[in-house]
């Protein structure tokens, strides 16, 4: 059976792990983690990064930072991960949900300007695969009626909207290093800060409240619990794991682009007679070649195609649940009709992806789609 998914090894993590150990310093904020956040910060113009042991870390990070509080509004699409929305309940926002478009996954920026009230304070965007959000009219909403924005960037390292890194648009973004994206350290996870007025006290908040990284760059000559906050920083061995991934990125990517323009091209043609939709890359987005996903044209269509790919050898998979839609949050809000998260929910397939996937097991997952249509 050929994986949904496999962690690759580029050779060196054990060799770093085994240098941090041997340094004496396996806590956070060591060595490691300093070459991680540098890289990030030289590499893609973030103003300001500091790793955490999750995603879904940094996005509660970016909740506290921005001081959400009971009756903000927070605005989210609804075809996401649970943690989009969490991070800001937690702190007793209001969600807001919002659906996709109709091409891709994406929340619809057009779509957002009827949803504002005066208790918006957030806008998250996800960029689902890795593919970018249009940003230009969301960001100029949010100068024009003052709320942030948070780029949920989990899938979306090494990927650019109108020659800029996701990651570097928001006031705020977060990152993924789950073993399913490009780039892994198993869990892990990265906060980037955009606005300079936001960087001294997201340190304060990733040192469990405390100014304790002034103190060691010996900006004061004690530290002590100044702010909220909590114990965000991963271990020395998770950003070494980390760094040895950085370090080859460049090949990574070139073999993950390989993969996914071998899915492209070989399903193309299904794609043309309207048997399923490929994904969509609009011409301001660049591909960093996350994910490759089908869309079927109805739910039954998507489960007999991923039983029947499972039926050949492979192990194909449905993704988000859309929120809107889930037991939690009907529990104390009404439902509503978001029809293309709603589609996007019952009808997308992904296809294994990842690094070793070799052109023959491609060529395999492709062959079997081919005969799914043909049989129908």
């Amino acid at each position: 059976m050929i994986p949904f998914n496999k962690p690759y090894l580029t050779g060196n993590e054990t060799l770093y792990i085994n240098e941090a150990v041997a340094s004496g310093k396996i806590s956070g904020n060591g060595n490691f983690t300093q070459k991680c956040q540098s890289f990030f910060e030289d590499t893609y113009g973030f103003k300001k990064c500091l790793l955490t042991t999750s995603c879904t870390d940094a996005l509660e990070m970016a909740a506290l930072l921005l001081n959400i509080k009971p009756g903000d509004e927070v605005i989210v699409p609804s075809y996401t991960f649970v943690s989009s929305a969490l991070a800001f309940i937690r702190e007793g926002a209001k969600i807001v949900f919002a659906d996709s478009m109709d091409s891709n996954p994406n929340i619809d920026a057009q779509k957002i300007e009827g949803l504002l009230t005066e208790k918006t304070k957030v806008i998250v965007v996800v960029h689902y695969a890795g593919v970018a959000v249009d940003m230009d009219p969301i960001m100029k909403l949010s100068r024009k009626h003052n709320f942030y924005v948070v780029e949920d960037a989990a899938q979306s390292i090494d990927s650019y909207y109108k020659g800029k890194a996701l990651g570097s648009i928001g006031h705020l973004s977060a990152f993924s290093f789950h073993e399913t994206k490009n780039i892994i350290s198993g869990e892990g996870g990265m906060l980037a800060i955009n606005d300079e007025a936001l960087i001294p006290r997201s340190e304060i908040i990733w040192e469990k409240g405390t100014n304790r990284a002034s103190f060691f760059r010996g900006e004061i000559n004690k530290y002590g619990w100044v702010d909220t906050g909590s114990s965000f920083l991963p271990s020395e061995v998770i950003a070494a794991f980390l760094y040895a991934q950085l370090e080859n990125i460049e090949s990574i990517q070139k073999q993950r682009l390989h993969l996914w323009n071998t899915y492209y091209d070989g399903l193309k043609e299904l794609g043309d007679a309207g048997n399923v939709q490929l994904p969509f890359i609009p011409e301001y987005a660049t591909n960093n070649a996350h994910m490759f996903y089908l869309i079927c044209n109805t739910a039954q269509d998507r489960n007999e195609l991923i039983q029947h790919i499972r039926n050949n050898g492979a192990h194909a998979v449905f993704h988000y649940l859309s929120l809107h839609k889930s037991d939690y949050y009907l529990e104390t809000n009404e439902t509503a009709s978001l029809p293309h998260s709603e589609k996007y929910t019952d009808c997308l397939v992904r296809l294994p992806f990842y690094y070793e996937l070799s052109d023959q097991e491609v060529q395999l997952v492709i062959h079997a789609i081919h005969s799914f249509f043909e049989k129908k």
